[in-house]
């Protein structure tokens, strides 16, 4: 297994064909701002700061999820180039522009802001796997897809039952939007 992440099989990469179309759904999930590496370093980047903050539970967490993410990167590069792309870091291969910039990464420190985007970065890559899947005629792309699904769905959970764990623990003293009562998500100084 790779970090946090289903307990099931990852399909294999054999038998994708060079295919434009499928080069131009991977693309966005790769490397564009809504993507695994945008995902990679959020993660990597709350883990930091939970270690800063003596969270060693936390940040291990983050950790184990960027490291899933590492590996739907490397799944959906290696896809990629099986398509007809080379894996650059752009939303629009063959095509060398349009790279890769982090502005997308929240670099907010707010424990419970953290898990907040984390949570909407995940409902959004649950969402666009879901449109992209429809849409594949690759049957070999659509399982790897469906299989990082699993873990993105994964995620999303385990997101919400830490903001809901952020909340029980006193968190910002609003009212969660996690479900537990409470409003988190911006009000704690984001120093701290």
């Amino acid at each position: 297994m790779f970090g946090l992440s289903a307990d099931l099989p990852y399909p294999s990469e054999e038998g994708i064909v060079c295919d434009a179309q499928t080069v131009r759904l991977l693309a966005p999930a790769y490397a564009d701002r809504r993507g695994e590496l945008t995902a990679i370093l959020q993660y990597v980047y709350q883990s930091m700061v939970f270690s800063g903050r003596g969270d060693v539970r936390r940040a291990r967490l983050l950790a184990d999820v960027a490291v899933s993410e590492m590996h739907h990167l490397d799944l959906l590069g290696g896809a990629l180039y099986r398509s007809g792309a080379l894996p650059v870091f752009t939303s629009r291969p063959p095509r060398l522009f349009g790279f890769y910039n982090a502005f997308a990464v929240s670099f907010s420190a707010s424990p419970q802001r953290m898990i907040l985007d984390d949570i909407a970065s995940e409902t959004e890559a649950i969402r666009g796997y879901e449109q992209m899947l429809p849409r594949l005629r690759d049957e070999a792309v659509a399982a790897i897809v469906t299989r990082i699904l699993a873990d993105e769905k994964l995620h999303l959970e385990t997101f919400r039952t830490e903001l809901e764990s952020l909340c029980r623990e006193g968190g910002c003293g609003k009212e969660c939007r996690g479900g537990c009562g409470r409003e988190c998500g911006g009000s704690e100084d984001e120093k701290k």
